[in-house]
């Protein structure tokens, strides 16, 4: 288990850089619903579609948008990684698969960021496999890699720098989620 330590938390951010403030962040996120509303409100057939946050990274992002949809749908979570307690990505693992029934049905997956796209990708192929009609993918921070991804997100909130990224569900080493903003942090700082 990985002990905290103030001291690391605090130096990750005397250097950071904000590059969102937090109503960037709050005008983002509700263009981000306004989208999703007009999708699923402005159709002649009335769906349902089942939501999924991808745990733990897009718990702020997912409470904060589901709050602003006005269609009905159903909520779920999984929790799938590349990470685990290190910061850069490995082998896809499953730790909590979807609950609910996807068979048939729209799916929309929410996560906090679309790095280089391996996980997300896994996500929604997976989410295929298990029949669902549609898999839309929402995330809040799309990072410029300056290469292509094996996924494209439907729905972005923002685009950030190709730098290491904390805040608004984002973290270094499990800290910082909690930002509104979201940062930089310095690449010395996360060594």
């Amino acid at each position: 288990m990985q002990e905290f330590h103030f001291d690391r938390a605090q130096a990750l951010m005397d250097s950071a850089e904000l590059i969102y403030d937090d109503a960037q962040v709050q005008t983002a996120l509700q263009q981000m619903a306004d989208k999703l509303n007009q999708r699923f409100t402005q159709t002649e057939t009335p769906q349902f579609p089942l939501v999924l946050g991808v745990m733990g990274g897009a718990v702020v992002f997912t409470g904060q948008l589901l709050t602003k949809l006005t269609f009905p749908l159903e909520f779920d979570y999984i929790h799938v990684t590349r990470y685990g307690e290190q910061d850069v990505g490995g082998k896809v693992v499953w730790k909590v698969v979807p609950r609910s029934n996807v068979a048939g049905r729209s799916v929309i997956v929410l996560d906090d960021i679309l790095d280089e796209g391996a996980t997300l990708a896994e996500v929604k192929r997976h989410l295929l496999e298990l029949g669902a009609a549609e898999v839309l993918v929402g995330v809040f921070a799309d990072k410029a890699i300056g290469r292509s991804k094996p996924i494209a997100a439907d729905y972005v909130g923002l685009t950030v720098p190709n730098k290491f990224i904390v805040g608004f569900g984002m973290d270094a080493f499990g800290y910082w989620r909690n930002l509104p903003g979201i940062w930089a942090v310095q690449p010395d700082a996360i060594k």
